[in-house]
C-alpha cells in the first residue's frame, strides 16, 4: 500500500513501495526549476525546520537546509552533541518534546542505531531520519536511486535489469544498506558486492536481495567485480564505526578506483557514484581525483539531486506539492549554471 506522506515520519526505506518512490521522484522532477534558481517559490513561508545533527555532516545537513529554504521556510540548527542538552543528560523524549514545539518538521542525525525512531516517538511534528549510526539513511538512498534512474535513462536503460557494483565498506555503510533495501523493490538486478571479507554486506541484506529475485555475486577482487557494471557505487571505510582508528586503517586503500582501473575493467559508459565524502587522503584515496574530468563521474550530480529529493519529501509530508506554482515567480538575480 502506498505511503500516506502527509504528516508522516520518514525513518526507514521499509516504508516505501514502488508507487511511493515514483511519487517522490515525480515531485523531485517538479523541483528542478527551483533548485536551478530559475524560479522561486514561497510555499513554506513561515514554516520552521529543526535541523538536529548530533553527528558530523556536511552534504546532508546543508542540503536539507537548502531544500527547506528553497521552498520558502526558515531553518534552525543544532550541530554536535556537545552543543545540545543531550550532553547534560537530557533524554531523547524531553529533547523531542521541546524541539518539536519550535519546529514544523525535524531532520535528525545521531550515531546511535534506532535513535531517530526513538526521538520520533515523542515528537509532535514529522521527523526525517538523516542517518542513525550504521543503520539507515533513507533520503540518501532515495537520491542515489533517483540518480541511478536518471543516469540510466540517458543511456536508454532502466533500473530494472541493471548491473550494479557496490565497492568498499558494505558492513557499516548505512547508505548502502538503505539502497539495497530499495533495490529489492525492483526487478532482475545483478549486484556485484566487492569488499574485504570482514566488511562484506550483512547476510540479512544479501538474503533479502536474493529472495527478491536478484542475482548477488560477492568478490574480493576489484577488477573482476567491476566488469559489465552499469553503475559502480564506491563507499569509504566508515572509520567512525570501528573500535579503533588502527583497525579501520587496515582496510583503507584496498579498493582504489582511478582512471586506469576504470579504463581497464569498466564499460565505456559505466556511471561512477559515491555517497561522499570521498576520502582523498593518500592512505585511502578510494576514488581518485584523476576521474574528475570523466563525464561518467556522477558524484556531484548526486549531491545536486539530493536537494531535489529533500524538497520533494518536505513538500509531500507538509502537503504542499500541489501548491508550489501558486507562489512561484522567476528569479531577479544572476544565476550561474548548476547542472
Amino acid at each position: 500500500m502506498p505511503l500516506n506522506f502527509v504528516g508522516s515520519h520518514i525513518l526507514s526505506v521499509d516504508q516505501f513501495d514502488r508507487e511511493s518512490i515514483e511519487r517522490i521522484f515525480a515531485v523531485a522532477d517538479q523541483m528542478i526549476p527551483y533548485a536551478l534558481r530559475q524560479r522561486v517559490t514561497r510555499v513554506l513561508e513561515g514554516a520552521i525546520l529543526g535541523n538536529m545533527f548530533f553527528e558530523p555532516s556536511t552534504r546532508t545537513r546543508v542540503s536539507f537546509g537548502c531544500a527547506w529554504n528553497l521552498l520558502g521556510g526558515e531553518v534552525r540548527e543544532t550541530t554536535g552533541l556537545k552543543a545540545s542538552a543531550l550532553a547534560k543528560g537530557e533524554s531523547f523524549y524531553d529533547t523531542a518534546r521541546v524541539l518539536s514545539g519550535y519546529s514544523d518538521l525535524i531532520v535528525m542525525r545521531h550515531e546511535k542505531m534506532g535513535s531517530v525512531a526513538e526521538f520520533a516517538e515523542a515528537s509532535r511534528v514529522p521527523v526525517i531520519n538523516g542517518g542513525d549510526g550504521a543503520n539507515e539513511h533513507p533520503s540518501q538512498a532515495l537520491l542515489d536511486l533517483y540518480t541511478i534512474g536518471r543516469e540510466l535513462t540517458d543511456q536508454g536503460k532502466t533500473i530494472d535489469g541493471m548491473r550494479i557494483a557496490l565497492v568498499g565498506d558494505l558492513r557499516y555503510g548505512r547508505a548502502v544498506h538503505s539502497l539495497c533495501k530499495l533495490l529489492g523493490i525492483y526487478k532482475d538486478i545483478t549486484l556485484s558486492l566487492i569488499s574485504p571479507e570482514a566488511l562484506r554486506l550483512p547476510e540479512s541484506y544479501i538474503y533479502s536481495l536474493r529472495m527478491a529475485g536478484h542475482q548477488v555475486i560477492e568478490s574480493t577482487d576489484l577488477g573482476q567485480g567491476l566488469q559489465s557494471a552499469d553503475i559502480v557505487y564506491v563507499t569509504r571505510t566508515q572509520e567512525e564505526r570501528f573500535e579503533s582508528p588502527e583497525e579501520a586503517l587496515r582496510y583503507k586503500g584496498l579498493f582504489r578506483l582511478n582512471q586506469a582501473v576504470y579504463t581497464e575493467y569498466c564499460e565505456p559508459n559505466t556511471v561512477i557514484m559515491h555517497p561522499l565524502p570521498r576520502d582523498t587522503r593518500a592512505e585511502a584515496n578510494e576514488l581518485d581525483n584523476d576521474l574528475n574530468d570523466n563525464p561518467n563521474l556522477a558524484i556531484f550530480r548526486q549531491t545536486d539531486n539530493g536537494v531535489l529529493i529533500r524538497m520533494a519529501l518536505f513538500a509531500l509530508i507538509l502537503d504542499v506539492a500541489d501548491q508550489i506554482e501558486q507562489t512561484s515567480r522567476t528569479v531577479n538575480w544572476y544565476t550561474a549554471k548548476r547542472f
